[in-house]
């Protein structure tokens, strides 16, 4: 005889639960600067369905609200300890334990989307708080999202683990009833079935699949335009500066190296890395102007900032392959890849950088040459 179930579970929170896993999981997965973009996509859905489950706690069905699973920490306690002996009251719903990481996990979950944005806006320029923190506040804001995240994944590993150990001792398959919904009416009369709400589910599914259309839209360019889901400020350039420069390499713009590195460089022209650059004085006054007016110190962007805070006081490096940041953003690059035809060296940046003619260096406008042995299907060169 089949022991009788009943509908726990509503539609809209199973949505939500597995939608959850699915956009952490994402996040994480979507880690460094080549994935920024998708990374933070699947953050903005992260707080929005957190958002949705703040709502469905009050309005939603029997066992989504808050109230039928808030508890005391002495309860909890104590349902650990039977738990730990063996027993453990069954309860129909979320036991006091699970409550309690659910909770948690709404408090480290809204942290890490708020410390998100306040990296997007920090470090990134980008996202409704853009602007609002310096690049300093946006590191440090980065430093405690990256440890939120790692707290969230243990969190969730322990709920798992709960899940797994009620599952053994109830002999019930609490993983798939947070699929069906349903769960064994033991002893009889715990619950009623719950109404199915399958409209609300819908509106959610709906208004989740808008946000990443939108999203999309506004991350994609048209046409024969390069992928560009961030686009930096746009920084001064000087036309005696080009032409200089760009003679004979990629014209970096000044914000890559402090003031005293250009001064530096333009006071040694004679020696120029085995050359004579031979300027007459004019021209070096306009191009000191220029770049000391314009160097990292102005900290524009978010790269000029990393490699200005990365070089030891009182050092002035004429190379910017040469700064610690530059290492140690490029230290897992094998030599192979900056000696190949498709790259030509480590000064050659518009060989992966989308917009290092711009000089703005931004996170996700960048590609990795197919020297790196990478399946990109945009890394082939410029024409």
């Amino acid at each position: 005889m089949q022991d009788h179930t009943v509908r726990v579970w509503d539609e809209p929170l199973r949505l939500f639960h597995w939608t959850l896993v699915a956009s952490f999981t994402a996040a994480w997965l979507w880690q460094g600067d080549r994935w920024l973009h998708l990374h933070l996509l699947a953050g903005w859905i992260f707080l929005a369905l957190l958002l949705f489950r703040m709502v469905w706690g009050f309005t939603g069905t029997r066992y989504a609200r808050f109230s039928a699973f808030t508890c005391g920490w002495r309860e909890a306690w104590l349902w650990l300890r039977e738990v730990t002996q063996g027993g453990g009251p069954r309860r129909l719903g979320h036991n006091p334990a699970g409550a309690w990481a659910i909770f948690a996990i709404f408090f480290l979950g809204l942290l890490l989307a708020v410390t998100g944005i306040v990296t997007q806006g920090g470090e990134e320029r980008h996202g409704p708080l853009a602007g609002l923190f310096g690049f300093a506040t946006g590191a440090g804001s980065h430093l405690l999202h990256e440890a939120l995240a790692w707290g969230l994944l243990a969190l969730l590993l322990l709920h798992v683990a709960g899940v797994v150990v009620e599952s053994l001792q109830h002999r019930e398959n609490l993983a798939l009833a947070m699929i069906t919904g349903r769960k064994r009416a033991v002893p009889a009369g715990l619950a009623l079935d719950v109404p199915r709400r399958r409209g609300v589910a819908m509106l959610l599914a709906v208004a989740l699949l808008l946000f990443i259309l939108f999203w999309l839209r506004g991350s994609l360019a048209g046409g024969d335009d390069p992928f560009l889901p961030f686009v930096g400020p746009e920084l001064p350039h000087d036309a005696a500066w080009q032409e200089e420069c760009g003679g004979c390499h990629l014209a970096y713009h000044p914000s890559l190296l402090p003031a005293a590195s250009w001064q530096r460089l333009l006071r040694e022209q004679e020696h120029h890395f085995g050359e004579d650059l031979a300027l007459d004085p004019d021209t070096v006054r306009r191009l000191q102007r220029y770049a000391v007016g314009h160097a990292a110190e102005t900290t524009p962007t978010e790269a000029s900032w990393k490699i200005l805070h990365s070089i030891p006081a009182g050092t002035s490096p004429l190379r910017i392959t040469e700064t610690p940041y530059w290492r140690r953003k490029h230290r897992e690059i094998e030599e192979a890849v900056f000696r190949s035809r498709q790259v030509n060296g480590r000064f050659n940046c518009d060989a992966c950088h989308l917009d290092a003619d711009a000089g703005s260096f931004e996170d996700g406008a960048m590609r990795l040459s197919r020297a790196a042995g990478l399946d990109d299907e945009r890394s082939g060169e410029r024409a």
